[in-house]
């Protein structure tokens, strides 16, 4: 089987897929991976063919670019359709070249699903978030007024895909590309229990459970009840980190917080507390009793996979769909505000409650009894023949 698999230029998107395509070449099976050069050693390390979509004017790779996209929808069509535009040449040159049996395409790597469309190639979906239709789609709490200025920016939304349809891609509408539907071959990296809405989905929904990186560097447990403290890359809130390291410095708990480059502001610790730049997470959640998360799909999934209980603190629409998952399931608490007093009792209550440790344990379970990167290469196999 010959692959052809995009993805976009995040790691939170891209280090779920490598567990599956380490297993498909190890089954023999050819994958040529468009991906960016940051990303290069581990899809290579994961046998892969690597094939750069940097150079190309590739727009999505901007930051502040990434940031306006969520919001908003006419900015965000006009870049996906000149990043698709932009990669059009080399994509279709290179699918003549490898003559894929499949196309494999991140669920907003958009120019994937637009490659498979143009080249009429069997298209599977790979969902690193929860899978959205019109049921599970109330977790992202698009509001009325969003609908509106959508309803309303459609003629500027409808001549940028008339830029795509002179290219030879076949689009009626926005949503043949943003929306999958129950004939989309779909993997997604959760369990149909925590999926919200998993039983409203179709047979072609392949849920495989986290992909789980090995513990590379253990950590000691040094004290009786261990939190961690984690907000992504991203988050740069310095009162939140100080907040925390105020509330906990009397608890006699092992703190362990990663806070990426924020780490070098705070000195002169308490002899519980440890502040890191990064950390092997796999490591500290095999050995921690509570995690506050910004509740990106990935940590919240590692957290729970260990049954660890979580403290919730969303940062976006996404991440706010995964706490409110979690919050149903009883596995977290959601965090009130970053006030000291707040910090404190959210961790006391997931830490002295057992509830939310035996319902943490309950998402663990659905989790390790996916069949993971086994059940995907045996349903890409399916659809590629």
């Amino acid at each position: 089987m010959r692959v052809a698999w995009f993805c976009i230029p995040a790691h939170g998107h891209t280090n779920p897929t490598l567990g599956v395509v380490k297993k498909l070449t190890e089954a023999g099976h050819q994958i040529w991976y468009f991906s960016f050069e940051e990303f290069r050693e581990k899809i290579e390390s994961a046998g892969a063919t690597f094939i750069s979509c940097d150079g190309y004017d590739f727009e999505m790779e901007d930051k502040d670019n990434a940031d306006r996209v969520g919001k908003d929808k006419v900015f965000a069509t006009e870049l996906l359709v000149s990043s698709t535009l932009a990669l059009d040449d080399m994509t279709s040159h290179a699918i003549e070249e490898i003559k894929p049996d499949i196309v494999v395409s991140d669920s907003v790597a958009f120019w994937g699903k637009l490659v498979a469309m143009k080249h009429n190639l069997p298209y599977v979906s790979s969902t690193t978030t929860f899978a959205f239709n019109r049921y599970s789609a109330k977790y992202m709490q698009e509001n009325l007024w969003d609908i509106g200025k959508m309803i309303f920016a459609m003629p500027r939304i409808n001549k940028q895909l008339k830029r795509l349809r002179e290219k030879g891609y076949p689009v009626k509408s926005l949503l043949d590309i943003v929306q999958n539907d129950n004939d989309t071959n779909t993997i997604v990296y959760t369990s149909k229990y925590f999926q919200p809405c998993s039983e409203t989905f179709s047979d072609r929904y392949h849920f495989i459970g986290p992909s789980m990186r090995p513990i590379t560097k253990p950590i000691e447990k040094t004290a009786d009840k261990t939190v961690y403290i984690s907000m992504g890359t991203v988050n740069q809130n310095k009162e939140f980190y100080r907040n925390c390291i105020n509330a906990l410095a009397a608890t006699g708990w092992q703190v362990i917080i990663s806070m990426g480059t924020n780490h070098d502001h705070f000195d002169e610790l308490p002899d519980n507390i440890r502040v890191y730049e990064s950390v092997d997470q796999m490591a500290v959640l095999s050995i921690a009793d509570a995690f506050i998360t910004h509740c990106g799909m990935n940590s919240a999934s590692e957290g729970l996979y260990y049954g660890v209980p979580l403290v919730l603190f969303p940062q976006t629409p996404e991440q706010n769909a995964v706490a409110k998952r979690a919050e149903e399931l009883g596995a977290g608490v959601r965090l009130g505000s970053i006030s000291e007093e707040d910090i404190l009792d959210a961790l006391t209550k997931v830490l002295e409650e057992p509830d939310y440790k035996e319902c943490a344990e309950k998402v663990s379970e659905s989790f390790k009894s996916c069949g993971g990167a086994e059940e995907a290469k045996e349903f890409l196999e399916q659809v590629a023949s």
